[in-house]
This record gives C-alpha cells, structure tokens and sequence, in this order.
C-alpha cells in the first residue's frame, strides 16, 4: 500500500529521504519503498512515522485525517 500522506507531508517540510531515513535509522530504500507502495512499514514504523511527523496514521497512509473525506 503506498502511503500517500508520507510522501506528502515530507516533502512539505521539505525533507529528503535521507535525512528522515537516517533520524529513524532506516535506509533511504526503505522509506522510498513505504513511499511507493513497494512495502508496507509494521505498525511499529508507522507509530515512529507518526510521531516524526506529528500527523495521525491515517494522514501518513491517506494523505487525510480520520473522518475527513476522501
């Protein structure tokens, strides 16, 4: 599943994906395949993303906040 919000809020504050990867001890490959929907992070990653970013889950995998229409 490609997590549409991660890409998204990323590049808002504008972040490369090195700089994330590194502060969350991950590859750049890696956080570019949860970009793309190459792979899918565990629910550990995606609670590590979501306090990174300060955003919910649901923005990080819809790009949306729950209850907001898709």
């Amino acid at each position: 599943m490609e997590l549409v919000g991660l890409k998204e809020i990323r590049k808002r504050k504008k972040y490369s994906q090195l700089k994330v990867a590194m502060d969350l001890c991950i590859s750049r490959e890696a956080l570019s395949y949860y970009e793309n929907g190459k792979r899918s992070p565990d629910v550990e990653m995606l609670c590590k993303l979501s306090k990174y970013f300060n955003v919910s889950i649901d923005y990080l995998i819809y790009g949306k906040e729950f209850g907001e229409t898709l």
